[in-house]
């Protein structure tokens, strides 16, 4: 179900559709795209679409493609004009937006090949600004756009427009900036080889669209989104430039849109319909806003802060402060498998049965230790029977250079002990040769992802080990959409489905804990997370499944908003540095990984600092002071 608002607060600029999910976003914008098509066609003129690459539009690309090939939507009358392209950069390079189109859209649908408009990343320097004039002409010599599709960067740049682009701007070579180059590093291994520059339309050139669609989808995109909908215009966010446009939809799913005020401060905005989890998110708020703790809290403080209506509602701040100070207090436990012979009424876990079997899924294999090694060598010291399942291989996250490392090693071994035969010397020097010549982002061979795979499992071997996780609770699960040899994974299937039905049909856990990054809307972790999700659909009426509780955690980069958290577990100063060495067993991870994010600090400086980043939140809401928490969320089925 989809939650249409349009701008009719005082905060709102932009029109704003708030849907559900990234896919049925991107079927109402396909299906908007389609209708333009179909009315063009009946009037035999050609449609003028403005397209954009990234994330974000793929959705609406499948939706079109299936248009296509189920309800027979043709594009023959479709001229397309894409927004930019790096530079420089080859067609033919896998990094390039001539193959991401064609890859994602074009190839798939009826479209005229000559219809087609992507700029020329490979023109040499001295051509550049001859060529861009002649794409805003082409622009206008088709008649202009008729719809424009936009995705955000986390610098606010639309197209390649970087903060400082003007409203005049037009199709031109741009630099880019730092945070955009790092973003872009997923695709190409490394910040090194992105590209320093793009050529992009200009803001002037993208207002002249005659109807606008920006998609933001996942967290990651919510304070990019605020700053555009409820700020002022300005070059800092060229995205505000929007404001000035009279056709513009601002479409997003929940977690981009949860920086909003009507999401995040609602009782600022209007009257509330308050339940207890908005009462605790508005009383939590107010502590942390007023510098005070819960039980400090007075009536003054509701009033001056906007809450005026939770206290008509409520009667008191008194009563207010308990309520919510009590609910947070329950999180708090030492036990996250359930304390046995206690009285469990107030406590997140069960006491019985005891001990649990635990499972914890992992997508990759260091997300266990990293993001809730602390709890995990908590279960195992308290007695649980604890598994750890790894989802993927994590065969991609793995350097070239340590592949060919322990390609040397095995040889080197195997000539030592006498054992070198003449067919393992030919695969050694096919690892070698295949590292030697590979071309930026290409799919590794078959034998050398079986070598980036093992040297993930022999780390997260290592790391059971050191928390003393059983050999035999260790499970590699290989699921087989990410067994593609690059950064581009394959859908979700029936068979990655199929292998968590048949490991949880097998351990039949009373724990089951799994990375619940439901914000994220593209990232391996989702796809991990929706398989756990329909496997633990199927299997719910199963009476060992009745009694099973599920919790979330959530990766490296963030933590649960504390309104959210249900269970807290403090780590100690002893127990985070075990879970420190924990982490330090994933070696080709460390350093400097293939896949940093956007942050550039080791993965257990990040876990560390968010860890300690929430015990500090809970000593403010005037909760016991620890070194660190690590929180979870209960999903119920």
């Amino acid at each position: 179900m989809e939650t249409l608002t349009f701008s009719n607060t005082t905060f709102e600029k932009l029109p704003v559709t708030i849907f559900d999910s990234p896919e049925e976003g991107c079927k109402h914008v396909a299906r908007v795209i389609a209708d333009i098509i179909l009315n063009k066609q009946e009037n035999g003129e050609m449609a003028v679409l403005g397209l954009a690459t990234g994330s974000s539009p793929i959705g609406v690309y499948k939706e079109l493609v299936r248009l296509h090939l189920e309800e027979n939507l043709s594009f023959r009358n479709v001229i397309t004009f894409n927004l930019d392209e790096y530079y420089p950069m080859q067609p033919d390079a896998l990094q390039s937006y001539v193959y991401f189109m064609q890859e994602h859209f074009f190839r798939h649908v009826d479209i005229l090949p000559e219809n087609i408009h992507i700029p020329d990343g490979a023109l040499a320097i001295e051509k550049v600004a001859e060529y861009c004039a002649a794409y805003e002409r082409q622009i206008e010599e088709a008649g202009g756009i008729d719809v424009q599709l936009l995705g955000i960067g986390r610098t606010g740049h639309i197209g390649f427009n970087e903060p400082g682009s003007g409203l005049a701007s037009h199709t031109r070579l741009v630099k880019l900036e730092s945070l955009t180059i790092a973003d872009a590093a997923k695709d190409f291994i490394k910040e090194e080889f992105v590209p320093l520059r793009a050529l992009t339309m200009g803001i002037g050139t993208i207002m002249k669209a005659r109807q606008i669609f920006l998609l933001a989808w996942g967290e990651g995109k919510a304070r990019i989104v605020r700053h555009m909908v409820e700020g002022k215009i300005t070059e800092k966010v060229p995205a505000s430039f929007l404001q000035q446009h009279s056709h513009v939809s601002v479409v997003l799913d929940q977690w981009a849109a949860t920086e909003l005020a009507r999401i995040k401060t609602p009782w600022l905005v209007g009257l509330c319909e308050w339940d207890q989890n908005l009462i605790r998110r508005a009383v939590i708020w107010l502590s942390l806003q007023a510098n005070k703790p819960l039980l400090k809290l007075t009536d003054e403080d509701y009033r001056t802060w906007g809450l005026t209506d939770l206290l008509v509602q409520e009667g008191s701040a008194y009563r207010l402060n308990i309520q919510v100070h009590t609910s947070i207090q329950n999180t708090i436990t030492g036990w996250p498998g359930g304390k046995p012979g206690a009285e469990d009424q107030h406590r997140p876990e069960r006491a019985n049965p005891f001990p649990k079997t635990s499972l914890v899924f992992s997508p990759h294999p260091d997300d266990d230790v990293i993001s809730m090694g602390g709890t995990l060598l908590r279960l195992v010291d308290q007695g649980h029977d604890v598994h750890v399942a790894y989802q993927t291989s994590g065969n991609i996250a793995v350097f070239d250079d340590d592949a060919q490392r322990f390609a040397d090693f095995a040889l080197g071994l195997s000539q030592k002990l006498g054992f070198a035969r003449d067919e393992f010397r030919k695969i050694h020097t096919a690892v070698e040769t295949f590292l030697q010549q590979k071309k930026l982002g290409a799919e590794d061979t078959e034998v050398v992802q079986s070598i980036k795979g093992l040297i993930r499992q022999g780390e997260a071997m290592a790391a059971c080990r050191f928390c003393g996780v059983k050999k035999e609770n260790v499970h590699f699960m290989n699921m087989p959409f990410y067994e593609t040899g690059q950064v581009k994974k394959k859908p979700l299937s029936e068979a990655d489905v199929q292998v968590v039905v048949e490991l949880l049909t097998r351990i039949k856990p009373q724990q089951i804990f799994a990375a619940g990054d439901l914000r994220d809307p593209h990232g391996t972790h989702r796809v991990c997370l929706n398989a756990i999700l329909e496997a633990i659909d199927r299997l719910k009426q199963e009476s060992w499944m009745q009694d099973c509780y599920v919790w979330l955690y959530r990766g490296a980069w963030q933590e649960w908003d504390i309104e959210d958290i249900e269970m807290a577990v403090p780590i100690s100063p002893e127990e985070l540095l075990r879970k420190r060495k924990a982490i330090f067993k994933h070696q080709s991870q460390k350093d400097s990984p293939v896949f940093p994010g956007n942050d550039k600090r080791e993965f257990w400086q990040r876990a560390e600092e968010r860890n300690r980043a929430t015990a500090r939140i809970y000593d403010k809401l005037g909760l016991t002071e620890y070194e660190a928490i690590e929180a979870f969320k209960r999903y119920t089925f």
